[in-house]
């Protein structure tokens, strides 16, 4: 580990932590070595000692409190699972990008689209690409008001009638 370039470089200094405790040097001298604390070499010695290769690993931190109430969340969840339709909008169906307008337009939600992403991916709802070209699924008459192929068409594929 102590030598991988890929690696988080606190989990590096913490394998040469351990590295340099092995070849039989005291904290102190660690800590100058690698540039640290005394009582970080200690504690990540200890660490190793009681729990191995485990014990290299960070343990969860507090972090900065939620920032969305569950109300707030629940709000997003509910109008996902709404039908366009069903709110006059002009679409029939989300799209994540349609589902952020929406929320921040019309219910002062001020999500980005990545964390919406994730709230929705936690209920388990997943969301089409947004589509580029309309077809017969998104009008029936779709293929009367386009008119004939042109002549690059494959000959073996029907015609629209």
């Amino acid at each position: 580990m102590e030598r991988r370039r890929k690696l988080a470089a606190g989990r590096v200094k913490r394998a040469k932590i351990i590295l340099l405790s092995n070849q039989g040097y005291l904290a102190r001298e660690i800590a100058e070595k690698l540039d640290c604390h005394e009582r970080t070499a200690s504690r990540w010695i200890n660490r190793f000692n009681k729990l191995g290769m485990v014990g290299l690993e960070e343990g969860p931190r507090e972090g900065r409190p939620r920032v969305y109430s569950p109300e707030y969340i629940g709000l997003i969840i509910q109008t996902a699972l709404t039908s366009p339709d069903e709110l006059g909008l002009p679409f029939g169906s989300w799209t994540l990008d349609r589902l952020v307008v929406y929320l921040s337009e019309y219910k002062g939600v001020g999500m980005k689209r990545t964390r919406v992403a994730e709230v929705l991916g936690r209920e388990g709802l997943r969301w089409r690409k947004q589509e580029g070209w309309f077809g017969e699924r998104l009008d029936p008459e779709f293929a009367q008001k386009r008119g004939p192929s042109s002549g690059s068409t494959h000959p073996l594929l029907p015609t629209p009638s």
